[in-house]
């Protein structure tokens, strides 16, 4: 892996996401290669989380038509991928195409050999589903390939979640979670013989396959649909602010981490219940529904529910006054400069997206790639024509100040700032509104709110108690907050 390579990857992704969380590293072996397996949510933004989250080397198989993009098969050869050929965007005959991927295959098993990791996403797409889609023996037959040719041990199978809060905004949140390496059955943990025939090998691949798919069924935490994961969160939520409430605490903005073992806890506790108590479990996701409408309407979070707002207190209507100058009076100019330095680099970025991907889910890479490199140059260049237009003012208008320099960083500082903020402000505006309307609803609406935190009281004693000695992950601490439980521990 080239380093120059991996310091560029990692620069992308510190800029565009405000936290990356890693999980789980102490789940991955001190030495011996294996192979990372993981969905697929995101185009080139996962395999850019792993391979800036891993602490060993990783070399990744990628759908051949990415090699064909401008800068991005040069950046995807340098850093040691091998192309993969599929069925559906490959135009060569069923035999070119099986003898391409044999060879890559065989790339990647000698770097696991050798002690690498490599990164597949068995789905081979990627895809805006809450769930799996079909995946694919690729992963199955490159470990009975590796696992051949080291003279010693086995690759591990270490499935990998990749979790974003959004994962489509600028300066989001996301979470890489390495799980528990994946424990073969006996009649799957062996090493392949020479003398082992096409259909025992295909055979052995395909419930190996099957073994993955659990696998990565525990890591993704699938749902059958968006409004039951939405629900599930909702439900974490509403717990958690609960708890806090009657432990006297007041709680954080929580982790990523925290946050998706929230969620497992959900996750297990719905979809074993649903097997033995159905009609319990469907009656209490639709008091969950109603919660969650009539939050909505009211538009509130689950923690906002406690205690009356402390507006006598003279330090917090000085803040939100400061805060409403800062986002309606002193961000609109900036916003503009913004607007008019970073629209035409928007403008190309969108069109060659479009003109550069063959589906959507590329669209966004080629922003992010693209956007690297031409974002900088436009605010350099702003700064020079800024500098250059002062010193011709300035000419015709002797009585100005000369600072050309001055004015070009100043053009330049400003239309990176605007460009920042223009992808935040209609969240922050929002937000801003938002926080003089919770702290007027309290007291316009004490009735509706006191009846919603029975509600979210009764919900969270309804759930508690129905998932009363399921196995569940992680462990809640004295404030309410989700924890993982120390290894050999029960978890609460």
């Amino acid at each position: 892996m080239s380093d120059s390579v991996t310091r560029f990857v990692h620069f992308i992704v510190r800029r565009f996401f405000r936290r990356v969380e890693v999980a789980g590293l102490e789940q991955l072996p001190k030495d011996g290669g294996g192979i990372y397996v993981a969905w697929h949510p995101n185009g080139l933004i996962d395999p850019a989380l792993i391979l800036t989250q891993s602490p060993y080397p990783v070399i990744f198989g990628a759908r051949h038509g990415l090699f064909k993009w401008p800068g991005l098969g040069r950046l995807m050869r340098a850093a040691g991928a091998v192309p993969i050929y599929r069925a559906s965007d490959a135009k060569g005959s069923a035999e070119e195409r099986r003898a391409a991927n044999a060879k890559s295959l065989s790339a990647l098993a000698s770097a696991i050999a050798e002690g690498k990791f490599s990164a597949l996403f068995p789905e081979g797409v990627s895809h805006d589903d809450p769930h799996l889609r079909q995946i694919k023996s690729g992963a199955a037959r490159l470990y009975y390939q590796a696992r051949q040719m080291m003279t010693e041990g086995a690759p591990t199978i270490v499935p990998v979640g990749l979790h974003y809060d959004e994962k489509r905004v600028f300066r989001s949140h996301a979470l890489v979670w390495f799980h528990s390496p994946v424990e073969l059955p006996r009649h799957l943990d062996v090493t392949p013989s020479p003398g082992d025939s096409d259909e025992v090998m295909r055979e052995r691949a395909r419930e190996l396959t099957e073994v993955l798919h659990t696998s990565l069924t525990e890591a993704v935490r699938p749902t059958e649909d968006w409004q039951t994961h939405f629900l599930m969160h909702r439900a974490s939520k509403l717990i958690r602010a609960e708890r806090a409430a009657r432990a006297g605490r007041r709680l954080s903005m929580p982790k990523m981490e925290e946050r998706e073992l929230a969620f497992a806890r959900i996750w297990i506790g719905y979809r074993e219940l649903s097997l033995v108590q159905p009609d319990a479990v469907s009656a209490l996701r639709a008091e969950v529904e109603r919660y969650d409408e009539d939050m909505r309407a009211m538009k509130l979070r689950d923690h906002e529910l406690d205690g009356s707002p402390r507006l006598g207190s003279i330090w917090l209507p000085v803040l939100l006054f400061l805060q409403v100058i800062l986002v309606y009076l002193v961000m609109p100019p900036i916003l503009i400069v913004g607007y008019i330095v970073n629209a035409p680099p928007a403008l190309i970025l969108m069109l060659l997206s479009r003109l550069a991907s063959s589906q959507y889910k590329d669209e966004a890479t080629v922003k992010v790639l693209a956007g690297a490199v031409l974002l900088p140059l436009t605010w350099v260049g702003a700064g020079v024509l800024a500098a250059y237009a002062h010193t011709q003012v300035n000419a015709l208008w002797p009585v100005l100040p000369s600072s050309p320099v001055l004015t070009g960083v100043t053009v330049a500082v400003l239309g990176m700032l605007g460009g920042m903020i223009a992808l935040r402000y209609l969240r922050l505006a929002r937000e801003t509104a938002r926080a003089i309307r919770v702290r007027l609803t309290r007291h316009q609406r004490r009735a509706c709110v006191a009846r919603l935190r029975i509600e979210r009281e009764k919900l969270h004693d309804a759930m508690v108690q129905m998932v009363a000695g399921v196995e569940l992950p992680g462990a809640v601490d004295s404030s309410g907050r989700v924890v993982r439980a120390p290894t050999g521990t029960t978890s609460e």
